[in-house]
């Protein structure tokens, strides 16, 4: 796959890439066009000619997809592109952030807000709890610090104290031919021989 980038700059100076990519470069007054960035990586300059122009290096809200064509009917996946460099006059405001909320085309104007879900607001100590659980569950043992409701005489509820659940041992159940029953994901542990 190639290297791509977006290069997003104002109307004037778009003007002047265009007449520099048109025009022969040694006969333009903007013969010279270079990009240079600090130490962050993320702010720089843009140059084209004689004036400078403060750029940033941004993430897209969402992966942009790069095709060409050589004969416009058959196209082919040449890059994926998920940054974009922008480039702004002098008296713009900086972007915050390194991430553009904005996509590329007016539909995904506020793309962050407008089409993807928000991150859940999750207590760490309660997706350890869980993954514990979990764990235990698939070992062959039982949740731990479970609440059990039992139901009352007159339809009211009552909780239980919180009481961990003994392992039990392993139990085989043995078929009618001796062997213990197995399913079919338990052919899937044992080697071939």
């Amino acid at each position: 796959m190639e290297e791509q980038f977006i290069l997003r700059v104002p109307p004037s100076v778009a003007e002047r890439i265009e007449r520099l990519l048109n025009e022969n470069a040694s006969s333009s007054l903007d013969g010279s066009l270079d990009i240079s960035f600090s130490e962050d990586g993320r702010s720089g300059t843009f140059l084209i000619g004689d004036e400078r122009f403060p750029a940033s290096l941004l993430d897209l809200p969402c992966i942009v997809e790069s095709y060409k064509t050589y004969d416009d009917n058959v196209l082919i996946k040449t890059a994926d592109v998920g940054q974009m460099i922008m480039v702004r006059d002098d008296g713009d405001a900086a972007v915050e952030g390194v991430e553009y909320k904005h996509g590329l085309t007016p539909p995904m104007r506020d793309a962050r807000r407008r089409r993807f879900r928000r991150e859940p607001d999750l207590n760490p100590e309660v997706v350890q709890r869980v993954e514990k659980d979990l764990l235990n569950i698939m070992s062959g043992g039982t949740v731990e610090n479970v609440e059990t409701v039992v139901p009352e005489a007159g339809g009211q509820r009552k909780k239980n104290a919180p009481v961990a659940a003994p392992k039990p041992d392993e139990v085989h159940v043995k078929s009618a031919g001796g062997e213990p029953e197995r399913s079919d994901s338990d052919e899937s542990l044992e080697p071939e021989s």
